[in-house]
């Protein structure tokens, strides 16, 4: 493992001019392809940290020659399955050096790789592999693929399945489409080894993002939609060789693939990736990293944590701490040339020492900075990680515009906005209030659904977002709600309530449902009940008839929970109903709960029901 790098806090010169002369990036627009862009890099600094695992205990160091190494072997096996230029393959990994090699060695042949969501659902996965037609697949273990495999009508495209854990006997190995990874590589041959061509405008990969229907869409990205995309945030933010990336989102999402896979290929930076989250706070103690991607429920539970310890402390200990923030946010807000210097000032390297020193090492000590996405950061949150010196910087964007459109920069850091628009992006306030974009990132369109593409573009080309946004005087741009109902929970995933209300209420018991969830870890539901339905139900199976009496009957929660789950059992992995809250109450027009076309109405379900959602979601 290499030393770790001391970086020094500067404002507001901390932009990409002040440092031009310390940036390796490479300009993609003199490359054809992201395998092209690999190469160079490999080329350019072969000698430098590229990726950082831990194995055996310890943690290892690939530098970008060796990486390149491993990679010609792989591009290798591709070409002995004969998988021509332009078919899928899939993978279904957590993030690890083979997660990389796969894709850059699946692209390099001209494949399209198509990722999954490592922990998804068996039919999902199935699902996605059908819809893309995908050869080859590379999974875990055989006991992943035997899940996909009894969850399939019929994967008939798929001739490889190639898994990273070798059974303890061959009998376990599932069919003979299975091989194990080291078998696999050893297929290649030298003859084979060459990259094919691979134009700018090619399909590089196909991600499925949730659809209004249940099943996700495959959004298909071009090599030139994600390289610029990618070069587009170095414009924003400067990143140098020596920089340290912790990767742990997952890879499937684009948010970290852009910049675990591809970020770093330019500016020559490292990624390390983490062993699980449980020893996310290890891994950064070891690893101190100087940058870390990241979504909101990351520091909504790191803030939960120090509030709680700072109100469970000595009077002195709280006093220090709301000074050490209400220093450091003027200190900041100086920096940021929106506010004077003031008097209080002198003391902020004495708090910083005592308390923004202490919070900074729970992270390694050594960050640059954070970048927030996926969700929107409450900014009373984001307020205080950035007054105790870390820089959280809040972005936006979908998988379809690659996927960033905005982002905020060290120099212009406003924590209650989604910051500026990337160099190459165009954006555009529609008649609605909608935030609509245009650029070389947006996507080529939604895999076979021609529909579903013409639907999310305007007639004259723009991406619609469904957010509505405002922009500030200073061009900071701001969401202030959606077009459509969706939900975006904490780890970004958005999921389409209204869809999954209306499968719910497939149940003769369940008279109306709303879904809720923004900003949290998982969704919940609030369920009216039918009372002549659910008496007939309780009448057979011994469950209570009245009121708040159903909720504190085990029994009865029970088999709720269960029916629900079977009735949302087609939504993706991650659009499970945890937790539920029950009412004999109808929402009506009358209540002011439904609209003349019965449409429900959220903000007043939500204040109606505030208690019940705080109970679903405490501790969390």
């Amino acid at each position: 493992m290499t030393d770790s790098w001391e970086y020094a806090r500067v404002y507001p010169e901390d932009d990409i001019a002040a440092n031009r002369a310390k940036i390796d990036a490479i300009n993609p627009t003199v490359f054809d392809s992201i395998p092209g862009l690999f190469a160079e890099r490999v080329k350019r600094t072969p000698d430098g940290d590229a990726y950082l695992y831990h194995a055996a205990g310890v943690w290892h160091t690939l530098s970008w020659g060796q990486f390149g190494q491993k990679l010609s072997r792989w591009r290798k096996a591709f070409a002995a399955e004969g998988v021509a230029a332009g078919e899928r393959v899939a993978i279904r990994l957590g993030n690890c050096v083979e997660w990389v090699l796969y894709d850059q060695a699946a692209m390099g042949r001209g494949l399209v790789v198509v990722p999954v969501y490592a922990e998804d659902r068996a039919d999902n996965i199935a699902y996605i592999i059908e819809q893309t037609e995908s050869k080859v697949l590379l999974v875990e273990s055989v006991e992943q693929w035997a899940e996909i495999k009894s969850e399939a009508d019929g994967l008939n495209s798929l001739q490889r399945v190639v898994v990273l854990q070798k059974p303890a006997v061959k009998q376990q190995w599932a069919d003979d489409l299975v091989i194990h990874i080291d078998e696999w590589l050893d297929r290649g041959n030298d003859a084979e080894n060459a990259m094919v061509a691979v134009s700018k405008d090619q399909l590089a990969t196909i991600v499925f993002t949730s659809g209004t229907t249940g099943k996700p869409k495959g959004v298909m990205l071009s090599h030139k939609n994600i390289m610029y995309n990618a070069y587009a945030g170095l414009q924003s933010i400067a990143v140098f060789p020596r920089d340290r990336m912790l990767s742990f989102l997952p890879l499937s999402h684009m948010f970290e693939r852009t910049i675990g896979c591809y970020f770093n290929v330019i500016a020559g930076s490292s990624v390390a990736f983490n062993r699980s989250i449980p020893e996310l706070l290890d891994d950064m103690a070891e690893v101190r990293p100087t940058i870390l991607i990241t979504v909101p429920r990351i520091f909504e539970r790191a803030y939960s944590r120090i509030k709680t310890q700072v109100d469970e402390g000595s009077a002195i200990k709280k006093w220090l701490f709301e000074k050490a923030v209400k220093t450091g946010w003027q200190r900041f807000e100086t920096s940021q040339g929106r506010a004077d210097w003031t008097v209080a000032q002198v003391f902020a390297p004495l708090l910083d020492k005592l308390v923004g020193t202490k919070v900074r090492q729970r992270f390694g000590g050594n960050l640059r900075f954070v970048v927030s996405g996926g969700a929107p950061l409450a900014a009373k949150i984001s307020k205080v990680f950035v007054s105790l010196g870390i820089d959280i910087l809040q972005g936006y964007g979908l998988t379809e515009s690659s996927p960033v459109l905005t982002v905020n920069t060290l120099a212009r850091n406003k924590p209650d906005s989604i910051g500026l628009p990337l160099i190459g992006t165009e954006l555009r306030i529609a008649d609605n209030g909608e935030l609509q974009a245009k650029g070389s990132a947006v996507m080529m369109g939604y895999w076979r659904n021609q529909e579903a593409t013409e639907a999310t573009m305007t007639e004259d080309g723009w991406l619609m977002t469904g957010d509505v946004a405002s922009i500030s005087a200073e061009g900071y741009i701001s969401i202030t709600g959606r077009i459509k109902e969706i939900i975006v929970m904490a780890n970004g995933e958005k999921v389409p309530p209204a869809d999954m209300e209306s499968a719910i209420c497939d149940e003769p018991v369940f008279e109306q449902a709303m879904i809720v969830g923004e900003g949290k870890p998982y969704l919940s539901a609030i369920i009216v009940l039918n009372k002549q339905n659910w008496q007939r139900l309780a009448a057979i199976k011994g469950f209570s008839t009245s009121g708040k009496a159903v909720e504190s009957d085990p029994e009865a929660q029970e088999w709720v929970h269960s029916r629900v789950t079977e009735l949302v059992d087609n939504f993706p992995g991650y659009a499970n109903i945890h937790k539920v809250t029950l009412s004999f109450e109808p929402w009506t027009v009358e209540d002011g709960a439904l609209t003349p076309t019965l449409k429900l109405k959220r903000p007043v379900l939500r204040q109606r029901f505030a208690a019940d959602i705080d109970d679903m979601y405490s501790g969390h």
